[in-house]
């Protein structure tokens, strides 16, 4: 610490980078290039009379709570522990829409994390986290007593997580487009900072595509069965009903821990078939296209052609999903529009410099074909005289990762250190710290 006591000198021990999204939560060393773990966003409860109340809990990923007179509860986190069947087991996050819901689970989460990922106590380690762009200030302001008051971190940090993206790709001003589990942004980032009025989101992401493609296979009678039904399985032929036995002794689970399961296979097929098509989906054109073969995990498997095109069609024209019934698609925005929505409400002369750095991130964004079509689409709807730059990271953790990688960068530059609200700071001045530091 500095004479002045004011200033956090980070560079004795590593600052801690924790992003936060609805599918996971990502947690690593700044200085690093990728996460050291990622933690998924949903934690398993099981409510027992029969245990008795152990503070000490939390090392075998449950915990009690610490009065004795509140029914015990064990928490499962982590992927491991939450894929094995237990009796009562129920499934929550602690996110919605991009912000801390459950207070109580994310507090588990991070007991977790330090225990078992970092191993190390959390008042060694100055702490920088990721955002949303609309996060509530009393959210916010609530994090910051969290990580001062329960984990006494020596310094704190918060910021919009497309702000980090933008970091990450080299960009301080850029239109970031995320492209997340539960919905797509665009968010326009000028000198570091979030132009907030001119935010534009839609509710089209991974967890809309995997109902798109949930609702395909039961239209098509092909049965999704999770893994820990299936005992054991014979090979068959193509399109044949699947030969399998059913697992023994699998105990009485919940709907929210068999619909987890079930998702995860949905998701696998997701990642593995489905493809964005270059130019605005017709059938005719991609009947040539090859299918794309896929076996579900009790057997069953088919080749896959028109179908894997058509289902991720409605992140860029929503008005096919009217076709399938459910959803109407018609009030939703594709990706497209979003971004040309986004850039309408920045002012004329910063324009230019947001279409000239379109930043793509996101574990949808993974589809294959997403960026070229998005190229494509925004080319048709922009002035021909704008320069149109689209920047997607190659590597598949550098853009799933793109916020953290973001905050790796900016908690280990040399000018931020000053930047970080110390534990002197907030004792001083109390929370209200976070909203003039960290706009």
């Amino acid at each position: 610490m500095s004479g002045g006591g004011m200033l956090y000198g980070g560079d004795e021990i590593g600052a801690l980078v924790f992003d936060m999204g609805h599918h996971s939560l990502r947690v690593g060393y700044a200085q690093e290039d990728s996460p050291k773990a990622e933690i998924p966003a949903l934690v398993g409860t099981v409510h027992d009379p029969e245990i008795k109340p152990d503070p000490s809990n939390v090392s075998t990923g449950s915990n009690s709570n610490s009065n004795s007179n509140a029914p015990s509860t064990k928490y499962y986190i982590d992927t491991t522990l939450l894929s094995v069947a237990r009796k009562g087991m129920e499934v929550s996050s602690y996110m919605k829409d991009g912000m801390i819901e459950d207070w109580d689970l994310f507090e588990k989460v991070l007991d977790y994390t330090y225990a078992k990922c970092i191993q190390s106590d959390s008042e060694y380690h100055p702490v920088l986290m990721s955002e949303a762009p609309w996060n509530a200030r009393a959210k916010r302001e609530k994090l910051t007593e969290l990580m001062f008051e329960k984990y006494n971190v020596p310094a704190f940090f918060l910021v919009k997580n497309a702000v980090l993206a933008a970091f990450a790709n080299g960009r301080a001003t850029g239109l970031v487009v995320d492209s997340g589990a539960t919905h797509t942004s665009a968010v326009p980032v000028q000198d570091g900072f979030v132009l907030t009025q001119a935010i534009a989101k839609s509710p089209l992401g991974g967890d809309y595509i995997t109902m798109q493609c949930k609702q395909y296979l039961q239209e098509n009678d092909i049965e999704v069965m999770p893994t820990y039904l299936i005992g054991s399985k014979e090979p068959v032929k193509e399109r044949e009903k699947a030969k399998w036995t059913r697992k023994r002794n699998i105990p009485e689970v919940t709907t929210s821990w068999h619909n987890y399961m079930t998702k995860r296979v949905i998701q696998d097929f997701q990642n593995s078939v489905l493809q964005v098509s270059e130019t605005p989906f017709d059938e005719k054109a991609i009947s040539s296209i090859p299918a794309v073969h896929y076996e579900f995990p009790h057997g069953y498997h088919q080749d896959f052609g028109v179908e894997r095109f058509r289902l991720p069609e409605a992140l860029f024209d929503p008005s096919v999903v009217a076709m399938r019934g459910g959803m109407v698609g018609n009030t939703m925005l594709g990706v497209g529009h979003i971004v040309t929505t986004s850039v309408g409400m920045c002012d004329v002369d910063v324009r230019p410099a947001l279409y000239a750095s379109v930043v793509i991130t996101g574990g949808n964004s993974f589809i294959q074909g997403f960026p070229e079509r998005l190229n494509r689409d925004l080319s048709m709807r922009i002035p021909s005289s704008m320069r149109l730059k689209l920047i997607s990271a190659n590597g598949c953790s550098e853009r799933r990762f793109g916020a953290w990688i973001g905050g790796s960068i900016l908690a280990s530059i040399g000018t931020f250190q000053q930047m970080w609200i110390s534990s002197q700071e907030y004792e001083e001045s109390g929370k209200g710290q976070i909203d003039r530091k960290c706009p």
